[in-house]
């Protein structure tokens, strides 16, 4: 498992949504900006308080929590 030591799960916060070092920014959060923003450099300007760690732990976090299940998906025509 890899090190994980910038998420935090407060139940007191953001509904105990788990977040990246005690700020009130979720890792879902965070994956919705990597999806939108095409380039880190963009993300970083909208979110300036992170940094490459804490959106490597999300994105490995959202891995962790993936279920290997495998899903089957529409195929394209």
């Amino acid at each position: 498992m890899p090190r994980l030591d910038r998420i935090t799960v407060d139940p007191a916060q953001m509904n105990g949504q788990p977040c990246i070092r005690g700020m009130r920014i979720t890792v879902r959060r965070v994956l919705e900006a990597l999806a939108l923003y095409p380039s880190r450099q963009e993300l970083r300007h909208e979110y300036p308080e992170l940094d490459d760690e804490d959106i490597r732990q999300a994105l490995a976090y959202a891995a962790c929590a993936m279920d290997d299940e495998v899903l089957d998906l529409p195929r394209a025509s």
